[in-house]
């Protein structure tokens, strides 16, 4: 067997060929190249190995398996000892250690998600990431009026058959862009081909007591009103009673300093507005001052509310109702639409919470249909009357999901006071604020991007949101079904 001094000078041999390879062996002040020394230490090895095994019977001598084995253990135990080392350039050759322990010193770093997700209107929807650049192009597009693709993005296989259609059909929609501007079905379009829409509508869904849903709110407005220099914008606040209309404009055009806190007291006193929402969402006011916004109040009056709630709608005062439901007869028939009754069912009702003990499911469900139509119908009234505008809506998340709320009403409205009006679905555009699992009716820590997966309902089957926005990166255990970026 080799001795203990032998077993030591392997080791050395192996630390010094793991440690310095493909570069030169400094010691105490001389300079050997690697091969070299290698060369010498092996002729040492062989000379000590004879000598040692000199008159020994053949079966004592270490057989391969167990040499190999030998050397195995003295590379761990070298990789192990490199790892332990606190210089800097060590390396590691250690094959069990994880390579997140590998990397970056051995530091763990977070990988980058994007904050930006389209929601796909694919069977079941699917998640598009999207990069800082892409963000900004979207909102830029909604700044310009263009609204949001409704149909599912379909990423094509390369074939004969595409490649045949590319060549014969798009070259006809190519030319269709440049000489016309009307595809026969008298709407006219830009010259990439998208409608340009007499009014389109930006919805987002926040939390009002949350600060920093306001603040990305504010963020992503930023971007979408750059590109409408000179053109008509307007941001319209479902937490305001419509009331309070005059209130909102004088606050526009004032320039006292204590022009904020006057509207913060006429908020709370004359329209009953929470406190804590008013000084939460008062940054979005003052946003729509500095940009020269146009304030849209939307709300019905609080005791309007408490009727429906109480007494039923036909109990509301008349001449306020006519403002609030301007589309009578769509009213009632978008109840008894199959793919409404499945919203009521699947999202509207499930925000229910008795008020008192004679509180029931229908009265809520009341409450919530006059509140969607009245801000519908204050959004609509203000597209009308100013064409070629872009209104920014800000509502509770849980009034904007599934489209079942004022966003899936605004079209209707609009066609109702005018029918001759330029606008169709992709020109609303809805957009999920921090939305969490909870908020999306999930029963999981995964956000819930559809409701209507039952066959009988597969038809009516409708995404969350447009889009899903999120302050910092969400956690990739809420993002289900995600896709590649772009």
């Amino acid at each position: 067997m080799w001795r203990f001094s032998n077993s030591c000078n392997l080791l050395l041999l192996v630390c010094v060929g793991h440690q310095f390879q493909g570069q030169y062996h400094k010691a105490q002040g001389f300079h050997l190249p690697l091969n070299k020394i290698l060369t010498a230490k092996s002729s040492v090895l062989r000379q000590q190995q004879t000598n040692d095994n000199e008159g020994l019977p053949e079966s004592s001598l270490p057989s391969r398996r167990e040499a190999i084995k030998s050397v195995s253990n003295a590379v761990l135990s070298t990789s192990l000892l490199t790892v332990a080392t606190d210089d800097a350039d060590a390396l590691n050759f250690n094959p069990f250690l994880p390579p997140d322990q590998v990397s970056n010193g051995g530091k763990y770093e977070q990988a980058k998600r994007a904050t930006a997700y389209l929601v796909d209107s694919t069977i079941p929807p699917t998640l598009i990431p999207f990069r800082a650049a892409r963000e900004a192009a979207v909102l830029k597009n909604l700044g310009n009026g263009l609204g949001t693709q409704k149909t599912p993005f379909i990423e094509e296989s390369l074939n004969l058959n595409n490649i045949m259609n590319k060549g014969v059909f798009g070259a006809i929609d190519f030319v269709q862009g440049i000489v016309q501007t009307d595809n026969g079905d008298g709407v006219s379009r830009t010259e990439k081909g998208k409608k340009a829409y007499d009014a389109s509508c930006v919805f987002m869904g926040v939390d009002y007591k949350d600060q920093s849903d306001s603040m990305l709110a504010i963020s992503i407005m930023s971007d979408i009103v750059k590109p409408r220099r000179g053109l008509d914008t307007a941001l319209a606040l479902e937490f305001i009673p419509i009331s309070l209309q005059s209130t909102l404009d004088q606050y526009l055009t004032s320039s006292k300093p204590d022009a904020d806190k006057v509207l913060v007291e006429a908020l709370v006193t004359e329209g009953e507005v929470s406190r804590d929402i008013v000084e939460t969402q008062l940054p979005l006011l003052q946003f729509a001052k500095m940009k020269q916004l146009s304030l849209i109040a939307c709300k019905p009056q609080p005791l309007d509310i408490q009727v429906v709630r109480k007494e039923g709608l036909q109990n509301v005062n008349q001449e306020r109702r006519v403002d609030y439901v301007m589309d009578t007869q769509g009213f009632i028939e978008w109840t008894q639409e199959p793919k409404n009754r499945m919203y009521s069912e699947k999202s509207l009702l499930k925000d229910f919470e008795p008020a008192d003990e004679k509180d029931t499911p229908g009265k809520f469900f009341a409450e919530r249909i006059l509140v969607h139509e009245a801000v519908a119908s204050a959004i609509a009234r203000y597209a009308v009357r100013h064409p070629k505008t872009l209104i920014m809506a800000i509502a509770p998340l849980r009034d904007v999901r599934f489209f079942g709320g004022p966003n899936g009403r605004v079209v209707r409205i609009c066609k109702k006071i005018n029918p001759q009006m330029v606008i169709d679905e992709e020109a609303v555009t809805t957009i999920l604020i921090n939305p969490s699992a909870e908020e999306t009716l999930s029963q999981s820590r995964f956000l819930r991007l559809e409701i209507g997966t039952k066959p009988e309902l597969l038809q009516y089957q409708t995404k969350v949101a447009d889009y899903l926005w999120f302050s910092s990166m969400p956690k990739v255990n809420m993002l289900p079904r995600l896709m590649n970026g772009s």
